[in-house]
Parts: structure tokens; C-alpha cells; sequence
């Protein structure tokens, strides 16, 4: 790539703004939460876990079904980026989990706040202020969510609807700037 805003172009085009992204993690979100319901709170935390591993494949699964790329070039630095950022919230897992020892509740609103932080990246790797937003909405619902000592199921359910809404803005952002070009 020749310069930054090519890579951040690559990376809107390729990932449809990341949108599908953001409705599959919102999806795995609503389903851990449901499981924490309909279950226990152990099986919501290893569905987060075990369904977060999948939120990347399904998504570009989708994009490509959508007719959107689902990749970027090889050579787009920023792709880079997504993927140290995806190692740092990999490694922050564990904390979270640890933090599930103590309290259920607070492995959903750890992992609020890591995605949090995760998202605010994505301003700089799309190009998208939205992220910013993202980013802000999730972590003071993670804050929110401590403080009122908020139940598992609803911290999950907080965090899975916040993201399908921001996923279908995001998409509903890229499909209207898609019709202009």
C-alpha cells in the first residue's frame, strides 16, 4: 500500500467497514447470554469464548456470501494491526476469566471492556470515527453494568445488543456509501 488512507480504503472494502464482524460478535454475544439463562453462567463464559474463536470466519463466510471481499491485500499493513490487536484481546481473556472466579458476572463485563478497547483500533484500521463510539458505548456499559452489580445474563445481553445495533449502523454506512460510488 502506498499510503495510509489506500490501507484504510482496503480495509472498508474488504471487511464491508467491519460491519458483518460486529453483528456475528453480537450474535455470539446474545447466544452466550442465552445460554447463561437457559443453562448455567459457566456455559455463557465458554460460549463467549469458544464462539468468539469463530466470529472472524463466520463473518467473511458472510461477507463472501454477501458479495463483499472478506479479505484485504496481503501487502496492507493495517492488516497487521487487526491481527496484533486480535493477539491483546486473546491475551486478556485469561484476566477476564480470572476475574469469572470471583464473580460470574464480571468474566461478560471484562470482556466488555476488552472489546472495548479492541474497537477503538478500529477507528484507526477503517477509518471510522463510528468505532470511536463503539468503543465508548461498550466500555461505559461495562462500567454501567458494574455498578448496578448487573446479573451475567444481562451483562451478555447488554453486550450482544449493543453490538448488533452498532453492526447494522455500520452496514447500513457502508451499503449507502457503496450506492454513491
Amino acid at each position: 500500500m502506498d499510503n495510509f488512507k489506500e490501507a484504510q480504503e482496503d480495509m472498508r472494502d474488504g471487511y464491508g467497514y467491519g460491519s458483518i464482524g460486529i453483528f456475528v460478535s453480537g450474535t455470539v454475544w446474545i447466544t452466550a447470554g442465552l445460554m447463561v439463562n437457559l443453562y448455567s453462567s459457566q456455559k455463557g463464559i465458554w460460549t463467549l469464548i469458544i464462539g468468539g474463536m469463530f466470529i472472524f470466519p463466520l463473518a467473511t463466510l458472510i461477507e463472501k456470501l454477501i458479495g463483499i471481499k472478506g479479505g484485504h491485500h496481503k501487502d496492507n499493513p493495517l492488516g497487521k494491526l487487526a491481527m496484533e490487536g486480535t493477539i491483546w484481546m486473546i491475551m486478556c481473556i485469561p484476566l477476564a476469566y480470572g476475574l469469572s472466579l470471583v464473580k460470574t458476572e464480571w468474566f461478560f463485563q471484562g470482556m466488555l471492556l476488552i472489546i472495548a478497547g479492541r474497537y477503538l483500533t478500529f477507528a484507526s484500521i477503517y477509518g471510522l470515527r463510528i468505532y470511536w463510539l463503539l468503543g465508548i458505548v461498550l466500555g461505559l456499559a461495562a462500567y454501567g453494568l458494574f455498578i448496578m452489580k448487573a446479573l451475567d445474563f444481562v451483562s451478555a445481553l447488554t453486550g450482544g445488543c449493543i453490538e448488533i445495533v452498532f453492526g447494522v449502523i455500520v452496514y447500513v454506512l457502508y451499503r449507502d456509501n457503496k450506492q454513491k460510488d
